[in-house]
């Protein structure tokens, strides 16, 4: 079968590229990929290349396919695991193998396996891993979404806090605690908040601080301080540029007490420093954003450290009970993954939102694998409507669910655009 993908040769060397996938093995598996979510880590790898610590050093004479938040479409199963999965099925899977101490993964490592195609071979280390999964929602792209709110979950139960006098860690963050997003208006912003809102153990504040009034804007558009009010949750947004000192307002909302989980989604100094400030006793803080600096550093309090157990640690990618707990939610519609996404594309647009990823503005970026269209904003879809009647049913379909991406939508792009 004849697949069409996005390959990697090299640094700064993508290319689409039409080639024949060879026939499945009795452990292998072959599925069509819908769609794929473009990520930061794609970016990164691209700009590495071979010097990735997951890209082969052969990879200008055997390119891998990138992408690897994907979803799609069960097609046909090897022998060795037919009745375990079907065709038919809709699949996600968990990127981080691990398998054997080997750093390789989908979108950075593999010749036929990555989310950027029309069809992939997955390869047996997955299923042996329990890594490929079945998403039991009616979309496509909540499943793509389920890697990166995989993450977003993964840092909520990295959290921890202690038990007076005992040498005992309680995980998760604190139920009916104070907690805060600093740099949080972006997408894995919005999907955290989207998470704290559904769990059980959920916390009593969520203060999201940016310094952009228009991402802000955005957010409390699509979260709602009254959604949050309905779950018993106060919720503010709050634009730290806008106060001489920021760290004493945002004291201010939680009556002086302080913040019990503070998470860090922008590799920004002053954020870091803002954040240790904000710490309650036995507070929490998780660096969640990942520097590209390796020397990134900023100095934290250590007398609160000692005196008031304050604690630092960092998180990053979800295990495979997290991307199952995303997708099981997301499928049920306690969260919508949806809130992270704010441009669609068809895969003559994966290129170029791969290397411009840094630039372009907004959250997510969902590529469909197989349509052709250009990169476009969730938010022009009303303009171009006026001259496109694709673009005019996509905005109505959008408008119904509040300007958010939805299955709707998604079916009627597909139905009218899949080649």
């Amino acid at each position: 079968m004849k697949t069409r993908a996005v390959r990697m040769y090299g640094q700064d060397d993508l290319r689409l590229e039409t080639f024949e996938l060879p026939e499945i093995k009795e452990d292998e598996i072959l599925v069509k990929v819908v769609c794929d979510s473009v990520c930061m880590s794609t970016y990164k790898a691209l700009k590495q290349g071979a010097n990735h610590k997951r890209v082969p050093d052969d990879v200008h004479e055997k390119p891998v396919i990138v992408g690897h938040e994907m979803a799609g479409e069960i097609i046909k199963v090897g022998s060795k695991y037919k009745g375990e999965f079907m065709a038919g099925q809709k699949f996600s899977l968990q990127p981080a193998l691990n398998y054997n101490g080997s750093p390789y993964a989908p979108g950075y490592s593999y010749q036929y396996f990555g989310g950027n195609a029309t069809y992939n071979v997955i390869p047996p280390e997955v299923m042996a891993l329990g890594c490929l999964l079945i998403y039991e929602g009616d979309s496509y792209f909540g499943a793509s979404l389920g890697e990166p709110m995989s993450c977003i979950i993964g840092g909520f139960h990295a959290n921890y806090h202690t038990v007076p006098g005992a040498y005992q860690h309680i995980m998760g963050t604190k139920k009916g605690g104070n907690l805060v997003v600093m740099g949080g208006a972006g997408p894995m912003g919005l999907g955290a908040v989207d998470y704290a809102l559904a769990i059980e153990d959920k916390p009593s504040l969520i203060v999201v601080t940016d310094i952009n009034d228009d991402r802000l804007s955005r957010a409390s558009q699509f979260i709602t301080k009254e959604r949050a009010k309905a779950a018993g949750v106060d919720l503010y947004y709050v634009n730290t540029a806008a106060y001489s000192d920021p760290v004493a307002h945002l004291m201010g909302l939680t009556e002086g007490y302080g913040f019990d989980d503070v998470f860090v989604y922008a590799p920004v100094e002053a954020l870091v420093l803002q954040g240790d400030q904000l710490l309650a006793k036995d507070g929490c803080m998780n660096f969640f954003a990942g520097p590209t600096d390796h020397g990134f550093s900023a100095s934290i309090n250590l007398y609160n450290v000692h005196y008031s157990n304050t604690h630092i640690m960092g998180s990053t990618g979800g295990n495979t009970d997290d991307l199952k707990e995303a997708l099981d939610m997301s499928a049920k519609g306690l969260i919508n993954p949806s809130v992270m996404l704010t441009h669609i594309g068809g895969m003559d647009a994966a290129i170029d939102a791969i290397e411009r990823l840094p630039l372009i503005p907004g959250g997510k970026k969902l590529i469909y694998n197989h349509i052709e269209m250009p990169l476009t904003a969730i938010d022009d879809f009303e303009e171009l409507g006026q001259s496109d009647p694709l673009f005019k049913r996509l905005h109505e379909l959008v408008a119904k669910h509040s300007g958010l991406w939805n299955e709707e939508a998604e079916r009627f792009l597909l139905d009218s655009l899949t080649i």
